[in-house]
C-alpha cells in the first residue's frame, strides 16, 4: 500500500489545526509546527477564581456556519452556548448609553433609535439624518471605512459607533481600515443603494443588497471557546510545540522544512507546506523563495493589545451589573477601549463561579486596552495596566474595593490590520504562492480575523493541497508501475 502524502503545517493556531484536521480526513498525514509552547494561537483559556476563562477570542459569529459545523464534527455541540439577555452599551458623552437598536457594525439603520440612545449629540444625529435625503455616494473601489460612512453620516457616527465596534475586532482605526474587507456587509450597499441608513434597515429585515440572517449573533462553548483547540489538538498525531520553522526548500520530490526546537535543528521532507502563521513569519519563510509574496506580506501591519481580567465581589458594585458590557470611543477619557461583563454575558460562567465557591458571589469582567499605533500605554507594566483598568471601571460603573484575582494577558502583534486594498493584496499573495506546487497560505491575515473566517480559509487551503498531493502521488505511482512493467526495475 503506498505511503500517505505528507504535509507540514507551519502554525498551530485555529487555522493550522483546522487545516491539519481537514487534511487528515482526506488521507493526508500532517505535522503541525507551533513556535509557542502551547497550541491555539489567540485561542487560549486560563483559570481565574477557579474557573477556566478565555484570555483571547471569546466567541464566534453564529451567523456564519463554519465554526458551529466544526464544533458539531468534534462532538462539542452539547457545549455550545449563546450570550444571556442584555446588550452592550457605549460610554459616550460622559455616561453609559444603550447601543442603538437597528444598527449593523455601528452603522445605524433606525434614526429614531439612534436619537433615543443619546450616543450622538443632537447635531450629530441631525448630520446622520442627512443620509436619508442626500443623493447617492457610489464607491467604485475600496476606500477607508471613515471616508464612506463619514461622508454619508458624519464623523460622530464613525467615532462613537463604527470605530468602537471595529476596535473590538481589529483594534484598528476607521480612517485606515478597508471598507471592503472589514465591513463586507456594508460594502455592497455603498455600490448599490442611495441611502446607507435605509440599506442597513433593509438588511436587518432580511432584504436588500446584503441581507442579515436571523438568529443569535454570537456563540461560544461552555468552558470557553478555546475548548475547540483541545479537541483539535487531541486529534492531531504529530503536533510539535516550541518548534520554529527556519527555512523552506524545494526537493526533487517536494519540500524540505528546516526547524529548530529544544532538541536542536532538523529537517522534515514532505510533499507540501501550508503556512498558517502570522504574515511576518510567512514573509520571512518566503523571502528567498517568492520575494513578491514576501513583500506583500510585509505590508500587513499588526496591532497589539492587552486584556485585563478581574474577579470581583458582586457587592463591590453600587448596583448589579446589567448587559454584556460597554465600548469606549477614543477620546472619551478612559484608557480601556471596552469592558466585557463576562459572567453576565455567559450564564454558564456565573453558574460555574457559584459551583466552585457558592458563598463568594463573584463576577468576572475583562477589559481591553490598546489601539493600532497607540503603543505607549502597552509599554506600562502589568500592575499599571490593571490599575488603569480598575480606575476606568470605577469611573464608569462605580465599583469600589480590590479584586479577588487579576490576570493580564498581552497579545503582541496579535491583530492584522486590513488596510485599504487588502483584498487585492491577498489575491496577489495567493497567486504568487500558488505558482509553487504544494505550497499554500491561510489564517487571520487573509480573508477574515474571526474564528469562522479562519476555519473557512483553512478548509479551502487544505482542500487545494489535498487535491494537489493526491494527484502528485497518483502520478508518481503510475510512473513507477509503468517503469516496473518495462522491466527496468527488478
Amino acid at each position: 500500500m503506498p505511503e500517505a502524502p505528507h504535509v507540514v503545517v507551519v502554525g498551530g493556531g485555529i487555522s493550522g489545526l483546522t487545516a491539519a484536521y481537514r487534511l487528515n480526513a482526506r488521507g493526508v498525514a500532517t505535522t503541525v509546527l507551533e513556535a509557542a509552547e502551547v497550541p491555539g494561537g489567540k485561542l487560549r483559556a486560563s483559570p481565574i477564581a477557579g474557573v477556566s476563562v478565555d484570555v483571547g477570542a471569546e466567541a464566534v459569529l453564529a451567523r456564519r456556519p463554519e465554526a458551529l459545523e466544526l464544533f458539531s464534527e468534534l462532538g462539542l455541540e452539547e457545549q455550545v452556548v449563546h450570550p444571556g439577555p442584555g446588550s452592550a452599551a457605549i460610554y459616550s458623552r460622559g455616561r453609559l448609553r444603550s447601543l442603538p437598536q437597528g444598527q449593523l457594525m455601528g452603522v445605524p439603520g433606525d434614526l429614531r433609535a439612534l436619537a433615543r440612545s443619546g450616543v450622538l449629540s443632537p447635531v450629530g444625529t441631525l448630520r446622520a439624518a442627512l443620509d436619508l435625503v442626500w443623493p447617492s455616494t457610489r464607491t467604485r473601489s475600496d476606500v477607508p471605512v471613515s471616508t464612506y460612512v463619514g461622508v454619508r453620516m458624519g464623523r460622530q457616527v464613525v467615532e462613537r459607533l463604527v470605530e468602537p465596534l471595529l476596535g473590538g475586532v481589529y483594534a484598528g482605526r476607521a480612517e485606515e481600515l478597508s471598507l471592503d474587507s472589514t465591513l463586507p456587509q456594508i460594502a455592497p450597499m455603498a455600490r448599490s443603494d442611495r441611502s446607507l441608513m435605509k440599506a442597513v434597515h433593509h438588511s436587518l429585515k432580511g432584504r436588500g443588497a446584503a441581507p442579515t440572517k436571523a438568529g443569535p449573533v454570537f456563540a461560544s462553548l461552555r468552558g470557553g471557546v478555546a475548548s475547540v483547540v483541545d479537541a483539535l489538538a487531541t486529534r492531531q498525531k504529530d503536533l510539535r510545540t516550541g518548534v520554529r520553522a527556519r527555512a523552506l526548500g524545494r526537493t526533487e520530490k517536494g519540500w524540505s522544512v528546516r526547524l529548530e526546537g529544544a532538541q536542536g535543528a532538523e529537517s522534515i521532507e514532505c510533499d507540501a507546506v501550508l503556512l498558517a502563521c502570522p504574515a511576518p513569519e510567512a514573509a520571512r519563510l518566503l523571502a528567498g523563495l517568492e520575494p513578491a509574496a514576501a513583500h506583500e506580506l510585509d505590508g500587513i501591519e499588526y496591532a497589539s493589545m492587552a486584556l485585563v481580567t478581574f474577579a470581583l465581589p458582586a457587592s463591590a458594585f453600587p448596583e448589579p451589573l446589567s448587559g454584556s458590557g460597554f465600548l469606549v470611543p477614543a477620546g472619551e477619557g478612559p484608557t480601556i477601549k471596552a469592558a466585557t461583563f463576562s459572567s453576565n454575558k455567559w450564564p454558564w460562567l456565573a453558574q460555574e463561579l457559584d459551583r466552585v465557591d457558592p458563598g463568594a458571589d463573584l463576577v468576572v469582567l475583562r477589559c481591553s486596552i490598546g489601539r493600532f499605533r497607540d503603543v505607549a500605554v502597552l509599554n506600562r507594566s502589568d500592575e499599571e495596566l490593571a490599575s488603569l483598568a480598575l480606575a476606568d471601571l470605577a469611573r464608569v460603573t462605580g465599583v469600589e474595593g480590590s479584586p479577588v484575582q487579576t490576570r493580564v494577558t498581552r497579545w503582541v502583534d496579535g491583530l492584522p490590520q486590513y488596510a485599504v486594498g487588502h483584498a487585492g493584496r491577498v489575491e496577489r499573495i495567493r497567486t504568487a504562492v500558488e505558482r509553487h506546487a504544494g505550497l499554500g497560505v491561510c489564517g487571520a491575515a487573509y480573508s477574515g480575523v474571526g474564528i469562522p473566517a479562519c476555519i473557512a480559509d483553512a478548509g479551502r487551503a487544505a482542500a487545494r493541497l489535498a487535491d494537489a498531493v493526491h494527484e502528485h502521488t497518483s502520478h508518481g505511482a503510475q510512473s513507477a508501475e509503468g517503469t516496473n512493467q518495462q522491466g527496468v526495475n527488478p
